[in-house]
């Protein structure tokens, strides 16, 4: 899987440009730290192994992009992505979950990326195969259910289940192409989708329930996991009927064929590579388990979650279900606003496993005013397209902008700093009568003014007690 995009820091940036607003500093860091990745890789065996990639803290208030900034990195760069919340974690010793949690969680997004491309190189064969299932349904060849019939010993009753009956039919018709004039018509309809509305009954693998609550240990979630296959591996898959139609049946029957094509094995060696190499880990909250305030006693120790994340960090050897992972290559993102700690409580160990620290900075009018308007997909436009679906189209006047953007600048200063997020709240304010009087009766035209805007939300930015609990 060719996870890591030749992308120079600038295409980097550019990128990232269309999404965030503002933060070019930090853009630019990530962008230096995503191609550094790409340069290791061009160097001799025996140099790559020595290059460690520079992880990063991101210091900034909440809602200015520190966690959409992470996000949009990982998709651009097709990388395996997880994002965790450090307060989540308990030092060994404590009921919670450990650190080496990230990873496996890291590794299960991996193989579930590997497995949707592998898939989809595979998703024509699959396609063919699901279309000769349904054949054999809609219109079986004669002795075909004779076939499926044939009388079995207990054991293999047992454990052999329905799917070699399935997989069987499915060969013998694909190895059969001579069919009559009139079946071939009647599947070639088939595959042009015209009968996808036909009703079908069909069997499907009935899906495992989760189970919990087993073998308690280190880590209960794994040894749970690793017992349901084993378990899942012994005994026959479950199957139940289901009414659907054709072009539903072909979706079930398409996943099923394109997972029983997968080679298991490739999949694991690429999702571990591609963890190991390309992995990233964005850790929030990260100022919250930074110092401990001078206190003592028998609560969970923020240093002792420290202690255990630093060895992740500098690099280890995590057992997962799918096989071993090191983590010297992984690249690890922290984030926190720090306000009342600061990145010198953490332990000193850990500090210099973040040698890029990049401060993001509080969002101005300008840049409020850029969020409505400037990304992809801008707040506007969503609020634009939400209501057009009930017949009503609004506009907003480039002064109704411009207030919106001052009262979201003015009530993150005087109240708490939530950063772009505030902006969700002012305009669901503004545009809730709106909302709930749609849809009228017929189509309706509606631009937003400046003077609507003051208002609506005029007398409650003034008062700032009120602010604070409804903005």
């Amino acid at each position: 899987m060719d996870i890591s995009m030749n992308y120079t820091p600038r295409q980097i940036v550019a990128e990232l440009d269309k999404y965030i607003v503002g933060q070019d500093e930090a853009k630019k860091m990530v962008a230096i730290a995503l191609r550094n990745r790409w340069r290791a890789k061009q160097l001799p065996d025996d140099v790559r192994e020595e290059y460690v990639p520079k992880n990063i803290m991101l210091i900034g208030p909440t809602g200015v992009g520190k966690t959409e900034l992470a996000r949009r990195l990982a998709k651009l760069m097709k990388a395996p992505f997880v994002k965790v919340e450090a307060t989540k974690y308990t030092e060994v010793g404590y009921v919670g979950r450990d650190v080496d949690q990230m990873i496996r969680d890291l590794v299960e997004n991996s193989v579930r990326m590997v497995k949707e491309e592998m898939i989809e190189q595979q998703k024509s064969k699959a396609e063919e195969l699901a279309n000769k299932r349904l054949l054999s349904i809609l219109w079986p060849k004669k002795g075909e259910n004779d076939d499926s019939k044939k009388s079995k010993n207990p054991l293999e009753m047992l454990f052999s289940g329905n799917e070699d009956d399935d997989e069987a039919a499915v060969k013998k018709e694909a190895e059969t192409p001579d069919m009559s004039e009139k079946r071939k018509a009647f599947y070639d309809r088939l595959v042009g989708g015209l009968m996808d509305d036909r009703e079908i009954e069909i069997e499907v693998k009935e899906q495992a329930q989760p189970m919990t609550g087993l073998l308690m240990g280190n880590n209960p979630d794994e040894l749970s996991n690793n017992l349901k296959d084993m378990l899942g591996s012994m005994m026959p898959n479950r199957r139940k009927k289901r009414h659907t139609t054709v072009g539903k049946a072909r979706k079930i029957f398409i996943e099923e064929e394109g997972q029983k094509l997968l080679d298991m094995d490739e999949v694991t060696d690429r999702a571990i590579e591609a963890a190991e190499q390309d992995g990233i880990v964005f850790i929030d909250e990260f100022d919250k388990i930074a110092g401990n305030n001078g206190r003592s006693g028998p609560d969970v120790s923020r240093e002792g979650v420290q202690r255990d994340i630093l060895p992740i960090v500098e690099g280890a050897t995590v057992s997962t279900k799918y096989g071993a992972v090191k983590t010297e290559h992984i690249l690890f993102i922290a984030a926190g606003a720090f306000h009342v700690s600061k990145p010198s409580d953490l332990i000193p160990e850990l500090q210099g496993r973040f040698p890029i620290r990049v401060n993001l900075n509080s969002l101005t009018k300008e840049d409020f005013k850029a969020i409505l308007t400037t990304p992809q997909q801008a707040l506007l436009k969503q609020y634009h397209m939400l209501l057009k679906a009930d017949n009503v189209t609004i506009h907003f006047e480039e002064e109704s902008i411009d207030k919106i953007a001052e009262l979201a600048f003015r009530v993150n200063t005087e109240t708490e700093d939530i950063g772009a997020r505030r902006l969700h709240t002012i305009l669901e304010k503004l545009l809730q009568d709106i909302s709930f009087n749609a849809p009228p009766e017929s189509p309706v035209d509606l631009t937003i003014t400046a003077q609507m805007v003051e208002e609506q939300l005029g007398d409650i930015v003034k008062d700032v007690d009120l602010s604070n609990y409804i903005l």
